[in-house]
């Protein structure tokens, strides 16, 4: 059984970092990326990684800010994100597909998502 989990979410201050983490158990991916959701709005790319690792992309929303890393011992893919504004509040997914991509539908599993709220 395929598996994602994300952790790390949070109720923060603007300015402040978090790193979220998602374990995938069952299987690795070609591929993985981070997703967020914000209440009324569409599903938002924000970073994706080969499996090597050597080969990122990122949102220009996100760019300089986050950071996407993984740790295929442990099948483990993070997103460090700093000086974190209000407008980042939102539900975070992890994703995992053969290819990099911004689309969600390029993706085949999906975390359940994890909370990060961003007072201001």
């Amino acid at each position: 059984q395929v598996q994602l989990v994300e952790s790390g979410g949070g109720l923060v201050q603007a300015g402040d970092s978090l790193r979220l983490s998602c374990s995938a158990s069952g299987r690795t991916f070609g591929a993985m990326g981070w997703f967020r959701q914000a209440p009324g709005k569409g599903r938002e790319f924000l970073a994706s990684i080969t499996k090597s690792g050597n080969t990122r992309y990122y949102a220009d929303s996100v760019k300089g800010r986050f950071t996407i890393s993984r740790t295929n011992a442990k099948n483990t893919v993070y997103l460090q994100m700093n000086t974190l504004k209000s407008e980042d509040t939102a539900v975070y997914y992890c994703a995992g597909g053969s290819l990099t991509s911004s689309r969600p539908e390029q993706y085949n599993y999906w975390g359940q998502g994890t909370q990060v709220t961003v007072s201001s």
